[in-house]
């Protein structure tokens, strides 16, 4: 049976399952489920790899003990040892910075169980055992499959300015930042952890690449405030061959922006912060009075500037409305061309974010270290064929080919061309600068991007009231 045939029988098993109220639930429970089977999976490697090993987990609790055996536990058996025995030990479990219990707890604390019935669980468990994701077994890949079907269905994540990276756009940019083996990779807004996944398969092309080396091992970090991608993101990292994934629960926005120390800075950052979304109040007291905001987008620039080591290197996902605009917007911008070399701007066309918002978006590749002189642009076409992106039709690593064959050549052309920071200066750091060379064509608007100029438009009339009001008096 494929895999994809096995998770559809595991979904078709939870919908009969009272207490898994919807798709979130549905999702949340099978990947904590296929966690614990993973994980499993892993410890075998482990005991063999490392003498010294030792399971954080109780031995009437391992996934060998109460599920491998497909008669096993079932019934209301199960689901009392469940709800009664494995979650509230797991929960409550000690971690230590010495083996894989700092996993466990971070993955538990915010995991619950739904399931009611005992025999459909069962059921699911039989579905999952079925999957062996060891080292050698070609089943250990099979989760990027899953993990892609996951996504697809967390659809929902759009109403909240989260928009899970499509694959061909995170290889791009890993591919023009280039890791090298050695330096820290840091997404602070990891969500699923594609950036830190496509970095690993960069680095495991190199000459002296070894998985099991500390280097290696303590060079990926990610941050996430959000239970589901947190443990997907560490799940992926696992599976992968980080044994002990260092992946954050929490947010990042909440750290003292003064607290930074030149040891907790790092070479390479990787992100597509959320945007089109507010932080709670408050939180933008952690930053210097002039960079104080509660869009989200704008704190996590400012604060990737602030956490690149000298000459360290970044590639980030931005919205146009992220490339204009007053006050905050202005100054953050003007702090990013001061102290970093932002070299290039990648345009991306309409759809490449499809399904979850048609909002344009924009690549940013900058090095910290020396200030910015130029700018050099490149808006991507649609290939040929296709008149707008979508999830049946998204885009592919293939589409970037001109772009990294223009990367090293950097002409201007019908698609290419560059800004002196002089000219930037006058526009008042507005970096929304439309290609030259071409004639503009009428814009049809998507409804998402007319709230965009509106809400821009309105805090520039904002802006405006408010000097008037100020000359007045």
């Amino acid at each position: 049976m494929s895999t994809t045939s096995i998770i559809r029988s595991i979904r078709n098993i939870m919908r009969k399952d009272e207490g898994v109220d919807g798709d979130a639930q549905r999702i949340s429970q099978m990947v904590w489920m296929l966690f614990m089977k993973i994980f499993a999976d892993k410890e075998e490697e482990w005991k063999i790899s490392r003498k010294e090993y030792k399971s954080p987990i109780p031995e009437k609790l391992k996934w060998q003990k109460w599920a491998a055996d497909e008669n096993g536990l079932t019934g209301d058996e199960l689901i009392i040892f469940i709800n009664e025995e494995l979650f509230p030990i797991l929960k409550t479990i000690e971690p230590t910075d010495t083996d894989q219990s700092v996993i466990i707890k971070s993955v538990f604390n915010d995991t619950y169980n739904y399931m009611k019935s005992g025999n459909l669980f069962r059921q699911v468990i039989n579905e999952i055992n079925k999957i062996d994701f060891s080292k050698n077994n070609k089943d250990r890949h099979v989760f990027n499959d899953i993990y892609e079907t996951i996504l697809k269905e967390l659809q929902s994540a759009g109403s909240s300015g989260e928009y899970y990276t499509p694959r061909a756009v995170t290889q791009f940019m890993v591919d023009m930042i280039n890791p090298q083996i050695g330096e820290s990779i840091l997404d602070p807004a990891c969500g699923t952890g594609g950036f830190l996944t496509c970095s690993l398969v960069n680095l495991s092309k190199q000459k002296d690449f070894d998985e099991t080396s500390l280097i290696v091992q303590n060079s990926i970090r990610g941050i996430e405030k959000k239970p589901l991608p947190h443990l997907l993101c560490t799940t992926n990292l696992m599976l992968h061959g980080i044994e002990k994934p260092a992946i954050t629960k929490g947010n990042l926005l909440s750290v003292k922006y003064d607290s930074w120390e030149n040891t907790d800075l790092v070479n390479i950052v990787l992100s597509n912060p959320p945007f089109g979304g507010q932080e709670e109040d408050g939180t933008e007291k952690n930053f210097p009075e002039e960079f104080r905001t509660k869009e989200t987008a704008d704190l996590f620039l400012a604060l990737i500037i602030k956490i690149l080591k000298k000459n360290g290197r970044a590639a980030v996902v931005l919205p146009d409305n992220s490339l204009f605009g007053e006050g905050v917007k202005m100054r953050i911008k003007e702090e990013l061309l001061t102290k970093c070399n932002l070299h290039t701007i990648i345009r991306l066309p309409n759809g490449v974010f499809n399904p979850y918002t048609g909002i344009k978006t924009n690549l940013l590749f900058f090095e910290k270290g020396k200030p910015t002189k130029e700018i050099w642009y490149y808006e991507m076409p649609y290939p040929n064929g296709i008149k707008n992106f979508s999830s049946s039709r998204p885009v592919d690593i293939k589409h970037f080919d001109d772009i990294k064959k223009w990367w090293l050549e950097r002409k201007e052309n019908e698609y290419a061309w560059k800004v002196s920071l002089e000219e930037i200066k006058q526009r008042d750091f507005n970096l929304d600068i439309k290609n030259a060379n071409v004639f503009e064509e009428e814009s049809l608007y998507s409804t998402e991007e007319l709230l965009v100029i509106l809400d821009s438009s309105f805090q520039k009339s904002i802006i405006l009231l408010d000097e008037f009001k100020k000359a007045l008096l």
